[in-house]
This record gives structure tokens, sequence and C-alpha cells, in this order.
């Protein structure tokens, strides 16, 4: 009998960066990336991906330059700056990996992670591993305490309201951008988001399709870069509404029945007011040999000319209570509906593609 050598393929990693204005930092970070992924090279394989999102400066020139005599190393270009969404969107079409790790080409996540989240998503089979400094073991450096602070909530908020299940991690980030995927799922996705909440969208299409999701502990260190301004607090404004809408998105029934039942409890007060006096009232006349209908119209005009705010301020806030949380039941349906049309979506997508 003889036997045979196989050589065991190793697996693809695509690691795509995107770029925006990074002219002072790319070169060197670049190749400290490239060094880094020849180290792991006993165990994968690997491609590079920049997205020069739209730079007007020197970033895309400096990409070709570090990456030209690179044979598994792409630069993707966009003529504008379309943002993060589009530039992610972009990258992983073009990709070919097993496995998709997104990095941050600023370096705020050590190059090391990337192992981390390898070696989980490989032992695991899990669809996505996110980097999480706000999971057990992480920790955040050198982030302006607004802006971590920022982050920390925005990331509860959407936490908090995102879908649970028994197989995935509770999640600790959402909006973190440095993942590992697994390539195959990941380019079956249908994304649409144009910014940053691609990552909530991400997460949130991932759990409708039941995807095991887990984190690793990260730790992010701001490094401070002389020659670059941080965003502007303009931005930052940006930011959050962009977090209250992928909470939209991941929950759009809570926005609706969370406020609903908060108006409906403080109907209570004035409402329980009327009733309460309206029946004292009633209770005047009950010596009176009057039919029911007229003492209890009496009554509620005496009750109502006692106090007529408490007639209004209950009532309209009974009526908003009402239509707040039918629009959150309205919301909900609309959203399994979705659910059910996005599974359905990407069964089929999915059987096509395995003809």
């Amino acid at each position: 009998m003889v036997e045979k050598n196989v050589t065991q393929k190793k697996p693809l990693v695509s690691i795509v960066t995107p770029a925006y204005n990074e002219a002072s930092i790319l070169e060197e970070n670049l190749k400290v990336l490239c060094a880094y992924m020849r180290s792991l090279e006993s165990k994968y394989d690997w491609e590079l991906i920049v997205v020069n999102d739209g730079s007007t400066d020197a970033t895309g020139d400096i990409a070709e330059s570090v990456t030209e005599k690179m044979e598994n190393a792409t630069v993707l270009h966009h003529m504008f700056n379309f943002r993060l969404g589009q530039a992610l969107r972009y990258a992983f079409s073009k990709s070919h990996g097993d496995y998709v790790i997104v990095m941050d080409i600023d370096l705020s996540y050590s190059l090391e992670h990337i192992e981390k989240m390898l070696e989980k998503i490989t032992k695991t089979r899990a669809k996505i591993v996110i980097a999480s400094p706000y999971k057990k073991g992480g920790k955040v450096q050198n982030v302006p305490f607004f802006r971590k602070i920022l982050s920390l909530w925005a990331n509860r908020f959407l936490c908090f309201i995102a879908t649970r299940d028994f197989y995935s991690d509770k999640l600790t980030n959402i909006t973190g951008m440095v993942r590992a995927y697994d390539g195959e799922f990941l380019r079956k996705l249908s994304l649409n988001a144009m910014d940053v909440d691609i990552n909530a969208e991400i997460i949130y299409k991932s759990k409708i399709l039941r995807a095991l999701i887990l984190e690793v502990p990260a730790n992010l260190i701001w490094i401070k870069d002389p020659k670059k301004k941080r965003k502007s607090s303009l931005h930052i404004f940006r930011s959050i509404i962009q977090s209250f809408l992928s909470g939209f998105i991941l929950r759009p029934f809570m926005f609706f029945i969370f406020p609903g039942a908060t108006v409906f409890l403080l109907s209570l007060y004035p409402l329980f007011w009327t009733i309460r006096h309206t029946i004292d009232h009633y209770r005047k006349l009950a010596y009176m040999d009057l039919s029911f209908d007229y003492r209890l119209s009496e009554a509620i005009s005496a009750a109502y000319s006692q106090s007529p705010h408490s007639f209004i301020v209950g009532g309209i806030a009974l009526l908003v209570a009402i239509q707040l949380i039918s629009l959150g039941f309205l919301a909900y349906q609309k959203k399994r509906y979705f659910q059910e049309l996005f599974f359905l979506g990407s069964s089929m997508y999915k059987n096509s593609n395995s003809k």
C-alpha cells in the first residue's frame, strides 16, 4: 500500500484596510502590517486589499508604491470619498479569502489581534469575531474622555436593543470595525449602508441568519498623529445620530413602545384623578331621584369644571400613548416581515450559488 503525501491547503486570509488621507502614516504602517502577516505564513496564505477612499493627499500613490512589487496586494481607488460603508463593500466584493480581516490603518488595535481573531474563528467556526475593548480583559487607552464615553454608551445602547441569542456571545461592541469574518458568509450578505453604520448593519443581518458571533478582548490604544486632526464635533454629532439610526434598524419597535408605555404611565395620574372625582360627585347625587345617565353626566361635568386640565392632559396623553404603542406593534410586524424576506432571499442566493 502506497501512502500519499497530501499537503493541506492553508486558509487564505484577506486583510482589508480602508484609508482616507492617511499619507503621513500609510507607508510605515503598511510595511509593519505586511511584515506581521509574513510571520503568519506557516499557518495562513494572505492577500492585502487597501481602499483609497477618495483621498485628497498622496494616500493613493503611497499605497501603490508600497504594494507595487507584491503579487498578493491590491489597491482600490475611489474618485470621491464615499465613506466607510462603500469602501468596505467594495473591498469585500474583491476579496477571495476564506477569512476576511478588517483593520484600521492607524493600527490603534495592535496587529496581534489578527492572530487572536483567526484562532477564534477557525476553532469555533464562527461567522464573525469582533475585537472588543469593552469585553472583560480589554481596555481603552489615550482616547479623549468625551469620545470614549460616546463610544462606550453608543455600544451599550446598541447591545441592549440588539436581538439576543443563546449561542453567540453577549456583545459589547457593535460599532467596532476591527473584525474577522467568514469570507464566504460575508460576501453573500446583502449590505447597503454607506458609512460607519455598516458595522451595525452586518451584525443585524447576521443575527437574522442566526450566525455565530463571538468576541475577543482587545486593547484599543489611540495613536496620535500630529499631522492629522481627528474627527470634528460635527462628525461626533453625526456618529451619535448614526448610533440611534442603527438602533432603530435593530429594534425599531422599541423606539415607539417604550415612549408609548412611558406616556401611558404618565397619563394614569390625571386619568385616575378625573375618575376618582367623577365617582365622588356621582355619589353626592345618589340621593336625588335622577336617572343613571343624568347623574353620570352631571358628575363628569362637575369634575371637569373642578379641573379641566386633568381631562385634557390625561386624554391627550392616553391618545398619544395608544398611537405610539400601535406604531410599535406595526414596526415589530414589519421587522419580522423584513427578517423573513431577508432570510428567504439569502437562502435562495445560497442555493443558486451552490448549483
